[in-house]
């Protein structure tokens, strides 16, 4: 990931600047404030702001004035509770306003979580840079033949080699036809001609280029994201920009953080019919996939919760 020295002097101005407030803060999501974590080739994330902390939950679900004397132990538990039974208010009372540099496509999946107020770069207004992500060899996989969605086997290298000069030329060329078409000048700075409008010209670029967008959006629903978008089942480039999210989350609220990974990222939802066949399970009765009533796909599911 590269900064322009613009931006660095922005970032680290942003950072000297203080202000005094009576709001509660949180020193480990302060020292991050502002700070640009990589994703990605050319991506990040960033915390530009934030209103509330752990103790907003309970204090939200308490109803109480101020932020209370009760230990850290009861508050843990209280929002344990919360999540456990699935409370979800009280986490709508803090919020988050996140920076985010990442490839279209990825904007393209993460859109589609409409609870959020997002705010785009836009490329009718200004020249998209000339940033456009390729993956790493490893990722680059075939279609999964059991998952319409997913990869599967990781290609060889001669392939991969090929797929990667596909991706990087398709780029260059796009990017080298935006610019005439907008009568930038080429790469070599060389006069096209009368430019066409900026939003027309964009629509020849490819989805890997590069957007950035504002993202603001409460605990509840920042939740929501986690759960889908850093499951081990989620497209890798979120992934990426999910997991960077969790580390955010831990320094910002520890105690939702640890109930979070314990009743939703490392947990289990298991149907009627799965607690069944587990009950069954426990009774001593042998059980297959036929038998269980299950579908196969859920059968193997709770075939690899149980770990058997």
């Amino acid at each position: 990931m590269e900064i322009s020295d613009d931006d660095r002097a922005e970032i680290e101005k942003s950072r000297r600047e203080a202000s005094p407030t009576r709001r509660p803060t949180v020193p480990a999501l302060e020292e991050l404030l502002f700070e640009p974590m990589p994703a990605l080739d050319h991506g990040f994330v960033r915390v530009v702001d934030y209103m509330g902390d752990d103790s907003s939950i309970v204090q939200a679900a308490r109803v109480s004035y101020g932020r209370g004397t009760r230990k850290v132990s009861e508050d843990s538990a209280l929002i344990r509770y919360l999540l456990r039974h699935r409370h979800t208010t009280p986490f709508e009372m803090a919020e988050i306003k996140l920076h985010v540099k990442l490839p279209i496509f990825v904007a393209r999946q993460w859109i589609r979580h409409r609870t959020a107020s997002v705010n785009e770069y836009s490329a009718r207004y200004s020249i998209l840079d000339k940033e456009f992500y390729v993956p790493a060899k490893e990722h680059l996989a075939a279609q999964s033949s059991s998952n319409r969605q997913g990869r599967g086997e990781t290609l060889d290298d001669e392939r991969a080699a090929e797929v990667l000069e596909i991706l990087r030329t398709d780029a260059e060329t796009v990017y080298r036809h935006y610019l005439q078409m907008l009568g930038a000048g080429d790469d070599a700075g060389q006069d096209v001609g009368p430019g066409l409008a900026r939003e027309l010209a964009r629509m020849n670029l490819s989805l890997n280029f590069y957007t950035q967008w504002y993202w603001k959006v409460d605990l509840h629903n920042f939740m929501n994201f986690l759960r889908l978008r850093a499951d081990a089942h989620a497209q890798y480039e979120i992934r990426v920009y999910a997991e960077r999210m969790l580390d955010v989350m831990k320094k910002w609220v520890p105690l939702s953080h640890a109930a979070f990974e314990e009743y939703d990222l490392k947990s289990a939802h298991l149907s009627a019919t799965a607690i069944q066949v587990v009950r069954r399970m426990l009774a001593g009765e042998r059980i297959d996939q036929p038998a269980s009533g299950l579908p196969k796909r859920e059968w193997d599911d709770l075939m690899r919760v149980l770990g058997r």
